[in-house]
């Protein structure tokens, strides 16, 4: 079992999972802890070498730059519907390193 994929994919998924929790309960706590769980997973990403690690990267910094102005148009300007748009594309930038993952996952070559 690769450890360092196992973690990449959990906070992976954590990401997508505390995103959809802030588009649940729209709080500023909610919004920190899922752009928090997206940088963790970010940095976890960086020193990935596999088949398609420039584009599960891309994907995570796509989602970071939906929930860090996501967070500042939340706590600075009250604006919740920007937020709330936002969080909406980190959500679906997650699919998209979710479903890389999984095609990824598919071309590995298999070692018994």
């Amino acid at each position: 079992m690769q450890w360092g994929k196992v973690f990449y994919i959990f906070f992976t998924l954590m990401s997508l999972t505390t995103s959809a929790a802030f588009l649940y309960e729209d709080s500023l706590v909610a919004l920190f802890v899922a752009g928090s769980v997206n940088m963790v997973s970010t940095i976890l990403k960086i020193g990935v070498r596999n088949i398609l690690s420039a584009e599960l990267l891309a994907g995570s910094l796509v989602a970071d730059l939906h929930l860090i102005p996501a967070f500042f148009a939340m706590k600075f300007y009250e604006n919740r519907t920007m937020a709330i748009g936002l969080v909406i594309g980190a959500v679906i930038a997650n699919l998209y390193t979710i479903i890389v993952s999984m095609i990824e996952s598919s071309k590995e070559k298999i070692d018994f």
